[in-house]
């Protein structure tokens, strides 16, 4: 049976008088990737800092590895481990000196370099090791980062926009080491402003906006549940076009591109009979494609406000 790894229950957080997180819940399960997504000021980055005990919240319970975050934070810290939107690196050392420098504040357990020579081989990074970080590119000061968070073998991590500012190699390769890691049984809290992010790599999402949970779910279902799924049919002449069009209440026609736009569900029975129907009046698109609502969709849907959020 798969257990949670993250469990929030009724999570209240204020500042002064601006209330934060206003009672949010929130399961996660062991081993899987889960993303909370938000606009700017809704509350994400305080979420992430309630859950790693760096904020107390004000209300609620929050338990994090099976640990309540409130009154055994230790433990909690031990099992988690925290990477920023900023990389956390000290530029004058080398990566190797960085990733010593984790292994001696941490516990002694004889494992130190064997754990370091592991972790740059696991990063692409032992090339690089002996180079100072400011001779590093962002993805690679971002996949150091990430490498000394794992010193501590954490089963839980928190990636607070761990992509922000990549090229989009470079955010691909963190994507490939996320999956590795859940692959290895570690549990993800993402938090991203790239919502194509969230939909390659999440499990599960959540939306928060104004301190509130608005919608959670898998991609899938976020995505079923805004209208806008339509089939897109091109056509080679106007003719076709308008004969299609007198076929089909309620689509819409764009002339110039000759092409009609069926609302309606796209299950394999209504594409069957949108086809049926076109060849049993002798008509055939040039062109066929289904179109279902995206993330962003989704996310303006729900808050009101377009992707550019970062906090």
């Amino acid at each position: 049976m798969t257990t949670s790894a993250i469990a929030v229950s009724g999570l209240r957080k204020a500042y002064k008088d601006k209330v934060v997180l206003d009672g949010i819940d929130l399961d996660v399960r062991a081993g899987t990737i889960f993303s909370l997504l938000g606009p700017n000021g809704a509350g994400k980055t305080t979420t992430v800092n309630v859950l790693s005990t760096l904020v107390t919240a004000d209300g609620g319970t929050v338990r994090v590895a099976g640990h309540d975050a409130r009154t055994d934070a230790r433990s909690v810290r031990a099992a988690i481990g925290v990477t920023g939107q900023f990389a956390a690196v000290d530029e004058l050392l080398t990566g190797r000196e960085n990733l010593r420098l984790m292994v001696d504040l941490g516990p002694k357990t004889g494992r130190g370099r064997r754990i370091i020579d592991d972790l740059l081989e696991r990063f692409d990074l032992t090339e690089a090791a002996g180079k100072p970080v400011s001779t590093y590119s962002g993805g690679m000061r971002r996949k150091l980062d990430l490498a000394m968070t794992l010193v501590g073998e954490p089963r839980v991590i928190f990636l607070d926009e761990p992509t922000t500012g990549l090229d989009p190699r470079s955010r691909r390769t963190m994507w490939t080491i996320i999956r590795d890691l859940v692959a290895d049984g570690v549990t993800i809290f993402l938090t991203t402003q790239y919502l194509e992010e969230a939909d390659q790599l999440a499990d599960r999402i959540a939306v928060l906006d104004q301190g509130r949970i608005v919608a959670q779910g898998t991609p899938d279902e976020l995505k079923r549940r805004i209208p806008g799924t339509h089939v897109r049919l091109r056509f080679a002449s106007s003719a076709d076009l308008t004969a299609a069009a007198v076929l089909f209440p309620g689509s819409t026609r764009d002339d110039e591109a000759l092409a009609l736009r069926i609302p309606g569900d796209t299950g394999t029975r209504s594409l069957r009979a949108l086809l049926d129907r076109l060849d049993g009046n002798s008509l055939a698109a040039e062109e066929f494609s289904v179109h279902t609502p995206d993330l962003d969709d989704v996310f303006l849907a729900l808050t009101g406000h377009t992707t550019e959020p970062a906090k």
